[in-house]
């Protein structure tokens, strides 16, 4: 898995591509979530767009990335999540986070006043 990061704003952008299988990519994936949590950044949104497959550790990893961000008061959106759409569904989990169908509309959402939190 290939992991892109950037700052927008207050807006953490972080792109994912590839395969979530494990292994040092999680931990690379939770390094750069506390890495802009310790810069008090708590807006994420993680572009799924190239996301192309994830076992259960990658999506145990997207779980784990939601609670570090919720424990930190902020919030955690996904974008262009298409191929993981299915496994969501399945382990009921797409109600679990909230999801748009693109990048746009999620910045958004993140950029609107309100809680943070979800």
């Amino acid at each position: 898995m290939n992991i892109t990061d950037s700052l927008i704003g207050d807006i953490v952008l972080i792109e994912l591509s590839g395969k979530i299988m494990g292994g040092d990519e999680i931990t690379r994936l939770h390094g750069k979530t506390h890495y802009y949590l310790g810069l008090s950044k708590n807006k994420f949104l993680l572009d799924l767009e190239k996301l192309t497959w994830s076992n259960s550790i990658g999506i145990g990893a997207l779980i784990m990335m939601r609670a570090s961000v919720k424990k930190a008061e902020g919030k955690l959106v996904l974008a262009n999540v298409t191929n993981l759409k299915d496994l969501l569904v399945m382990t009921g989990l797409l109600r679990f986070f909230e999801v748009y169908d693109s990048r746009a509309e999620a910045m958004k959402a993140l950029s609107e006043p309100g809680p943070l939190s979800n």
